[in-house]
């Protein structure tokens, strides 16, 4: 197993092969998840006090908190990806 490791803004980083999904956090649902996830001290914030942008679900119901958009984050993954096939 490869650990890929992606970036997810102010140098934190998280392992690719763990993501579920990469979501924006303005819906209901996804408060609610955050809020449980807050309760059960599974909750990682990762954006240094600024702005929300990104919501990552992960394998471990581990939910972490981004300031850098859903897209870039998907987009960086999408990348390590193609780099991984290619070699």
């Amino acid at each position: 197993m490869n650990l890929t490791l992606i970036n997810i803004g102010f140098g934190n980083v998280v392992s690719a092969n763990r993501i579920i999904s990469i979501v924006s956090p303005e819906s209901a649902p996804i408060k609610r998840i955050i809020t449980v996830a807050r309760d059960n001290n599974k909750l990682v914030d990762a954006t240094y006090g600024r702005r929300t942008r990104a919501v990552i679900i992960t394998d471990s119901d581990h939910v972490i908190l981004s300031a850098v958009q859903p897209e870039t984050v998907g987009q960086r993954v999408m990348n390590h990806e193609e780099v991984t096939e290619e070699s």
